[in-house]
Protein backbone atom coordinates (compact mmCIF):
# COMPACT_ATOMS: atom_id res chain seq x y z
CA UNK A 1 0.00 0.00 0.00
CA UNK A 2 2.60 2.66 0.88
CA UNK A 3 4.04 1.91 -2.64
CA UNK A 4 1.12 2.71 -4.31
CA UNK A 5 0.77 6.08 -2.12
CA UNK A 6 -1.07 5.15 0.73
CA UNK A 7 -0.01 7.25 3.29
CA UNK A 8 0.88 4.99 6.10
CA UNK A 9 3.90 5.19 8.22
CA UNK A 10 6.97 2.44 7.74
CA UNK A 11 6.86 -0.90 9.72
CA UNK A 12 11.00 -0.68 11.00
CA UNK A 13 10.35 -4.07 13.05
CA UNK A 14 7.65 -6.27 14.92
CA UNK A 15 7.65 -9.19 17.19
CA UNK A 16 5.87 -10.21 20.44
CA UNK A 17 6.31 -10.88 24.40
CA UNK A 18 4.51 -13.71 26.00
CA UNK A 19 1.74 -11.16 26.92
CA UNK A 20 1.98 -8.95 23.68
CA UNK A 21 2.85 -7.99 20.14
CA UNK A 22 4.44 -5.06 19.62
CA UNK A 23 5.59 -3.17 16.12
CA UNK A 24 8.58 -0.14 15.94
CA UNK A 25 7.25 2.52 13.05
CA UNK A 26 8.47 5.43 11.48
CA UNK A 27 8.38 8.46 12.98
CA UNK A 28 5.89 11.13 11.41
CA UNK A 29 6.30 14.64 12.92
CA UNK A 30 2.32 15.36 12.57
CA UNK A 31 -0.70 14.86 15.07
CA UNK A 32 -3.58 13.53 15.50
CA UNK A 33 -6.70 15.53 13.64
CA UNK A 34 -8.81 16.63 16.42
CA UNK A 35 -12.02 16.50 14.66
CA UNK A 36 -12.84 15.54 10.49
CA UNK A 37 -13.32 18.87 8.87
CA UNK A 38 -14.56 18.99 5.39
CA UNK A 39 -11.05 19.39 3.45
CA UNK A 40 -9.85 16.15 5.54
CA UNK A 41 -12.73 14.27 4.61
CA UNK A 42 -12.30 15.06 0.84
CA UNK A 43 -8.26 13.95 0.97
CA UNK A 44 -9.74 11.00 3.55
CA UNK A 45 -12.42 9.72 0.11
CA UNK A 46 -8.95 10.39 -2.12
CA UNK A 47 -6.92 7.59 -0.24
CA UNK A 48 -9.75 5.33 0.74
CA UNK A 49 -9.71 5.14 -3.78
CA UNK A 50 -6.22 3.72 -3.48
CA UNK A 51 -7.84 1.07 -1.31
CA UNK A 52 -9.47 -0.54 -4.26
CA UNK A 53 -8.38 -3.86 -5.52
CA UNK A 54 -5.80 -4.39 -2.82
CA UNK A 55 -7.08 -7.13 -0.68
CA UNK A 56 -4.36 -8.81 0.49
CA UNK A 57 -4.64 -9.81 4.19
CA UNK A 58 -6.76 -13.36 5.06
CA UNK A 59 -9.06 -11.48 7.82
CA UNK A 60 -12.35 -10.62 5.90
CA UNK A 61 -14.03 -7.55 7.41
CA UNK A 62 -16.95 -7.82 4.96
CA UNK A 63 -17.91 -11.79 5.61
CA UNK A 64 -17.33 -10.34 9.42
CA UNK A 65 -20.16 -7.56 8.92
CA UNK A 66 -22.73 -10.24 7.45
CA UNK A 67 -22.02 -12.11 10.69
CA UNK A 68 -22.86 -9.79 12.65
CA UNK A 69 -26.13 -8.47 11.24
CA UNK A 70 -27.24 -12.13 11.08
CA UNK A 71 -26.27 -12.65 14.54
CA UNK A 72 -23.43 -15.02 14.06
CA UNK A 73 -21.68 -12.83 16.43
CA UNK A 74 -21.38 -12.49 19.65
CA UNK A 75 -21.42 -9.03 19.51
CA UNK A 76 -25.09 -8.91 19.43
CA UNK A 77 -25.70 -10.85 22.30
CA UNK A 78 -26.83 -9.80 25.53
CA UNK A 79 -26.86 -5.51 23.73
CA UNK A 80 -31.14 -5.68 23.70
CA UNK A 81 -31.18 -6.45 27.29
CA UNK A 82 -29.45 -2.54 28.25
CA UNK A 83 -32.33 -0.43 27.44
CA UNK A 84 -35.69 -0.27 25.97
CA UNK A 85 -34.22 1.99 23.32
CA UNK A 86 -31.14 0.00 22.69
CA UNK A 87 -33.36 -2.81 22.05
CA UNK A 88 -35.77 -1.08 19.56
CA UNK A 89 -32.64 0.50 17.49
CA UNK A 90 -30.79 -3.37 17.51
CA UNK A 91 -34.26 -4.54 16.59
CA UNK A 92 -34.51 -2.11 13.39
CA UNK A 93 -31.11 -2.69 12.39
CA UNK A 94 -31.65 -6.67 12.10
CA UNK A 95 -34.96 -6.50 10.80
CA UNK A 96 -33.35 -4.46 7.86
CA UNK A 97 -30.35 -7.09 7.63
CA UNK A 98 -32.79 -10.10 7.83
CA UNK A 99 -32.46 -11.67 4.67
CA UNK A 100 -29.21 -10.59 3.95
CA UNK A 101 -27.02 -13.06 1.51
CA UNK A 102 -23.34 -13.50 2.03
CA UNK A 103 -20.81 -10.97 0.51
CA UNK A 104 -19.07 -11.31 -2.41
CA UNK A 105 -15.51 -11.98 -2.69
CA UNK A 106 -13.61 -9.36 -0.97
CA UNK A 107 -11.75 -6.76 -3.22
CA UNK A 108 -10.49 -4.19 -1.30
CA UNK A 109 -7.92 -3.44 1.41
CA UNK A 110 -9.77 -2.35 4.84
CA UNK A 111 -8.09 0.11 7.40
CA UNK A 112 -11.52 -0.76 9.58
CA UNK A 113 -10.70 2.00 12.21
CA UNK A 114 -10.64 4.88 9.89
CA UNK A 115 -11.69 7.57 12.19
CA UNK A 116 -9.73 11.01 12.87
CA UNK A 117 -7.42 9.97 15.99
CA UNK A 118 -5.93 7.87 13.37
CA UNK A 119 -5.38 10.34 10.58
CA UNK A 120 -2.13 12.60 11.21
CA UNK A 121 -2.34 15.91 9.94
CA UNK A 122 0.45 18.81 9.47
CA UNK A 123 -1.26 21.96 8.32
CA UNK A 124 -4.37 20.84 7.15
CA UNK A 125 -2.96 18.42 5.10
CA UNK A 126 -3.17 14.02 5.83
CA UNK A 127 0.86 13.03 6.25
CA UNK A 128 -0.10 9.19 7.57
CA UNK A 129 -2.80 7.06 8.14
CA UNK A 130 -1.84 4.63 11.38
CA UNK A 131 -3.09 1.89 13.74
CA UNK A 132 -3.16 -0.39 10.55
CA UNK A 133 -2.84 -3.28 12.21
CA UNK A 134 -6.40 -4.31 12.01
CA UNK A 135 -6.36 -4.04 8.37
CA UNK A 136 -7.76 -6.66 6.35
CA UNK A 137 -9.73 -7.44 2.96
CA UNK A 138 -13.36 -6.84 2.12
CA UNK A 139 -14.97 -3.35 0.99
CA UNK A 140 -13.56 0.10 1.21
CA UNK A 141 -17.32 1.04 1.73
CA UNK A 142 -16.34 -0.37 5.12
CA UNK A 143 -14.43 2.77 5.92
CA UNK A 144 -16.25 5.28 4.81
CA UNK A 145 -18.97 4.02 6.50
CA UNK A 146 -16.58 4.75 9.65
CA UNK A 147 -15.87 8.22 8.29
CA UNK A 148 -19.81 8.78 7.77
CA UNK A 149 -19.98 8.22 11.61
CA UNK A 150 -17.82 11.00 12.20
CA UNK A 151 -19.71 13.54 10.61
CA UNK A 152 -23.04 13.94 12.65
CA UNK A 153 -20.72 16.19 15.37
CA UNK A 154 -21.11 19.13 13.32
CA UNK A 155 -23.20 20.78 10.00
CA UNK A 156 -21.30 18.46 7.50
CA UNK A 157 -24.33 17.73 5.82
CA UNK A 158 -22.68 18.15 1.97
CA UNK A 159 -19.74 15.40 3.73
CA UNK A 160 -22.33 13.10 4.37
CA UNK A 161 -24.34 13.55 1.30
CA UNK A 162 -20.97 12.66 -0.62
CA UNK A 163 -20.15 10.15 1.36
CA UNK A 164 -23.73 8.69 1.20
CA UNK A 165 -23.70 8.57 -2.64
CA UNK A 166 -19.81 6.78 -2.32
CA UNK A 167 -20.95 4.02 -0.37
CA UNK A 168 -24.30 3.08 -2.14
CA UNK A 169 -22.28 3.55 -5.37
CA UNK A 170 -19.82 1.00 -3.85
CA UNK A 171 -22.11 -1.75 -2.72
CA UNK A 172 -25.72 -0.43 -2.92
CA UNK A 173 -28.39 0.00 -0.63
CA UNK A 174 -28.59 -3.23 1.31
CA UNK A 175 -25.09 -3.78 2.28
CA UNK A 176 -24.63 -0.11 3.08
CA UNK A 177 -27.45 -0.68 5.23
CA UNK A 178 -25.42 -3.75 6.89
CA UNK A 179 -22.07 -2.37 6.99
CA UNK A 180 -23.62 1.11 8.65
CA UNK A 181 -25.76 -1.77 11.08
CA UNK A 182 -22.25 -3.02 11.79
CA UNK A 183 -20.81 0.02 12.75
CA UNK A 184 -23.62 1.20 15.08
CA UNK A 185 -23.88 -2.70 16.84
CA UNK A 186 -19.84 -2.53 17.86
CA UNK A 187 -20.42 1.25 18.75
CA UNK A 188 -22.68 0.00 21.21
CA UNK A 189 -21.18 -3.03 22.23
CA UNK A 190 -17.98 -0.91 23.00
CA UNK A 191 -19.46 1.63 24.85
CA UNK A 192 -22.15 -0.49 27.03
CA UNK A 193 -18.70 -2.51 27.98
CA UNK A 194 -17.68 1.11 29.12
CA UNK A 195 -20.74 1.65 31.14
CA UNK A 196 -21.01 4.93 29.47
CA UNK A 197 -24.55 5.72 29.49
CA UNK A 198 -24.95 9.15 28.19
CA UNK A 199 -22.13 7.84 25.08
CA UNK A 200 -24.91 5.05 25.18
CA UNK A 201 -27.69 7.55 24.34
CA UNK A 202 -25.73 9.60 21.70
CA UNK A 203 -25.20 6.17 19.72
CA UNK A 204 -29.08 5.14 19.99
CA UNK A 205 -29.80 8.81 18.73
CA UNK A 206 -26.98 8.62 16.19
CA UNK A 207 -27.49 5.00 15.08
CA UNK A 208 -31.54 6.22 14.29
CA UNK A 209 -30.50 9.35 12.01
CA UNK A 210 -28.11 6.97 9.86
CA UNK A 211 -30.76 5.10 9.12
CA UNK A 212 -33.06 7.67 8.15
CA UNK A 213 -31.10 9.48 5.88
CA UNK A 214 -29.69 6.10 4.36
CA UNK A 215 -33.95 4.84 4.27
CA UNK A 216 -34.51 8.38 2.67
CA UNK A 217 -31.99 7.01 -0.52
CA UNK A 218 -33.30 3.71 -0.93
Amino acid sequence: MRGLGYPTPAWLGVGATTTHVWHLMDFVDAVPAQELTTSLAEQLIQINALQAGQASEPHDHWSYAWRVVTGQEATVAGLSGYSSAVSALVERLLLACANLPPPPRAPDMVHADLNPSNVLTRGGVVVAVVDIENAGSGTRATDLVTLQWHTFHDPMDGVRSRLWTKILDLVGWEWAAALVATQILLQLDWRIRRADGDAVAEVVHRGHVAFDELDARR
